[in-house]
């Protein structure tokens, strides 16, 4: 596995980010590698997290797609920053991320829906998410109604689905070790450079 430097650090974290990504998919017994629990603050000022899945990691941050009704999208709306956690616990490495967040433009939102399978655009369609539903009946006439309006073609991107990217303004890349003395640093955003200090367990 990719070795990190916690008495050293590297000046940036983007590159050992990537590097512990890959060593998590590369890694056997790390189920959904890019699954990152997603904090955010809903409108009434209440936190809320739930797990999604992580679609890009560059110099410009995170990103991830979802319906932009659901329960996350009225949140970031009213309160555009959040955090998102990566735990590998297989490999005993955690990463930290917050920051500003903003919409991924409409092509970047349809290049990732082109890749999606047919079944998860239905689907999309199917579901006001986070919105009540009588029965799951309800939900699946919704969607075979979907299947016949896009039997004879491409199914279209709706327009309340989209992506969005979480800035690296706050990073931290934590390591377990024995005796709970775990390794922690952290990177933190300051205009183009970066500030970074280790942490106590």
């Amino acid at each position: 596995m990719t070795h990190f430097d916690f008495d050293n650090p590297p000046s940036e974290p983007l590159p050992s980010m990537q590097a512990w990504m890959e060593d998590a998919v590369e890694r056997a017994g790390t189920p959904n590698p890019n699954a990152m629990s997603l904090a955010t603050i809903d409108p009434d000022g209440r936190p809320s997290v739930r797990v999604v899945l992580m679609r890009g990691l560059d110099e410009r941050g995170v990103v991830f797609f979802t319906n932009r009704t659901s329960r996350k999208g009225d949140a970031l709306r009213v309160h555009p920053r959040a955090a998102v956690v990566f735990h590998w616990d297989a490999l005993e490495r955690q990463i930290r991320v917050e920051g500003d967040v903003t919409e991924t433009t409409d092509a970047e939102s349809d290049a990732y829906w082109a890749t999606r399978p047919r079944e998860s655009q239905l689907a999309a369609w199917t579901s006001e998410q986070s919105h009540p539903v009588a029965n799951r009946a309800v939900l699946e006439e919704r969607y075979e109604r979907y299947q016949k309006e896009f039997a004879d073609g491409p199914v279209p991107r709706p327009p309340f689905w989209g992506g969005y990217r979480i800035a690296l303004e706050r990073v931290e890349i934590w390591e377990g070790k024995r005796a709970r003395l775990h390794d922690r640093v952290i990177y933190v955003r300051q205009d183009d450079t970066w500030k970074v200090e280790r942490l106590c367990p």
